[in-house]
């Protein structure tokens, strides 16, 4: 948490155990499918320590994929008065998700009918199903935003760049391999937790995104005050 975090590597396992650091039902306050109810697993650890990282990831406990999929089932079950015993929509995050084998809960979720939406700064890939959607916020490394791997952009739905005003950078966004695919690019400003900062970078995303024919994305679960 802003960039506190020790820097972790991939995971070699067979992913019948993951390290989870929380799992809940709430509203997808970003990207393409911000607004939609939903349950996010927050895996802990990340290959990337960024100062502007506003997400704590690094407490957990080891969880079998059976008890992360009941779990999923009862955060859903207390959130919503439907009788669907699992979730339209779960997403995976962290940290960095794809740090963790993943696989062998995409699985079982997608046969229950669910959507997966991984969130990943698209500098580590490990094989998950091609139902799996993911959603790509490049960071920048030694000065230029990482180029995303091709694998990844083969299932990748939304491109979120952050950008800053304050933020060595991140003042505007460049072709990670988006265009190649036609992906669309989603930017949201950064927050700085300063009204004033964060009123720059609003205007900076706005600019960026009429540049670019881009989209803009603001942090909705802050907004109505939800996790």
């Amino acid at each position: 948490m802003f960039g506190h975090n020790p820097k972790l590597p991939a995971e070699n396992s067979d992913g019948s155990v993951l390290k989870i650091t929380s799992i809940f039902a709430t509203f997808q306050g970003e990207g393409p499918y911000v607004g939609q109810s939903c349950v996010f697993i927050r895996l802990s650890g990340c290959n990337l320590a960024c100062s502007f990282c506003d997400t704590d990831f690094d407490d957990y406990i080891e969880m079998p994929v059976d008890a992360i999929v009941e779990k999923i089932r009862l955060a859903w079950c207390s959130f919503t008065s439907r009788l669907s015993s699992m979730p339209p929509l779960v997403v995976v995050t962290g940290g960095e998700p794809l740090r963790q084998n993943i696989d062998k809960l995409c699985r079982i979720l997608i046969e229950q009918g669910v959507i997966i939406q991984i969130e990943t700064n698209g500098t580590i890939w490990r094989p998950i199903p091609p139902q799996v959607q993911v959603v790509c916020s490049p960071k920048v490394i030694v000065g230029k935003y990482y180029q995303i791997r091709d694998d990844i952009l083969q299932q990748t739905i939304a491109i979120k760049f952050l950008v800053s005003t304050y933020q060595s950078g991140y003042e505007d966004i460049s072709d990670v391999g988006q265009e190649q695919y036609r992906i669309p690019v989603y930017i949201q400003p950064m927050d700085h937790y300063d009204h004033a900062k964060n009123t720059a970078n609003m205007e900076l995303a706005m600019r960026l995104a009429a540049k670019y024919n881009a989209r803009i994305s603001v942090q909705l679960h802050k907004i109505i005050g939800i996790e």
